[in-house]
């Protein structure tokens, strides 16, 4: 968890408070060809990210693969359902939706998940990140390959063939079926970039499916997230 505001003493690149950052998420959305609404920075806005990363830090200590779905819980909670996550009723909503214990959550998120997630600014600062995603790609050897910012996956494969020059690539099922069985909401370029198809190909296979009752549809101003029909 990077922490990247702390609170509005915050200033940079423009931003300098909260309604700064609703146009900037804006242009984002379309720069990333992903569903972003900023306008929670006009009507709620968050006075911190702290918060959201301690409780992911307290997902973490119950649960790795729950704490990986309450992450993708709660930025869509902010991306796109404009809601303000640093409210623990959001949190402990997102909490109970990916089946976390409500009691051990929330004890850890006033306890010891504030100093994990210290540990990760920490971390950060020693590993001199300064913004993100930044990712570390090291081999047995300690040679390492950092990528910074959003690149396409074919990025992150070619550090690892850089790294690891005989690795070999394992295919892996690319079907509807499978992909929303592994992930159980995604935007039309997620789904696009996972089953390898073009975009307003893969929109429309989508659609159909929210036609045919399998899946639901959550539109926002900026675009959508398909998510399947009995997932809370």
């Amino acid at each position: 968890m990077g922490g990247l505001l702390p609170n509005w003493s915050y200033n940079s690149g423009g931003i300098s408070k909260p309604s700064d950052v609703a146009h900037h998420w804006d242009e984002v959305s379309v720069y990333y060809d992903m569903p972003i609404d900023g306008d929670v920075w006009l009507e709620d806005p968050l006075q911190s990210s702290y918060p959201p990363s301690i409780a992911v830090k307290a997902a973490q200590m119950q649960d790795h693969e729950k704490a990986i779905l309450f992450l993708r819980e709660i930025r869509e909670m902010v991306f796109l359902k404009k809601r303000n996550i640093t409210k623990w009723e959001h949190l402990e909503a997102a909490a109970k939706s990916v089946g976390l214990d409500l009691n051990k959550f929330k004890e850890d998120y006033n306890g010891r998940a504030k100093e994990l997630f210290n540990e990760d600014l920490t971390l950060g600062k020693q590993l001199g990140v300064r913004g993100f995603p930044t990712m570390f790609f090291t081999d047995t050897s300690g040679k390492t390959e950092t990528v910074y910012g959003s690149k396409p996956y074919e990025a992150f494969e070619n550090v690892i063939i850089k790294l690891l020059p005989k690795v070999q690539k394992i295919n892996y099922d690319k079907s509807t079926t499978a992909v929303f069985s592994h992930y159980q909401s995604l935007t039309a370029k997620e789904y696009s970039v996972l089953t390898e198809t073009a975009k307003s190909q893969g929109e429309q296979v989508l659609n159909d499916l929210v036609a045919n009752g399998k899946l639901e549809k959550l539109t926002t101003k900026n675009g959508s997230v398909w998510k399947l029909k009995n997932a809370d």
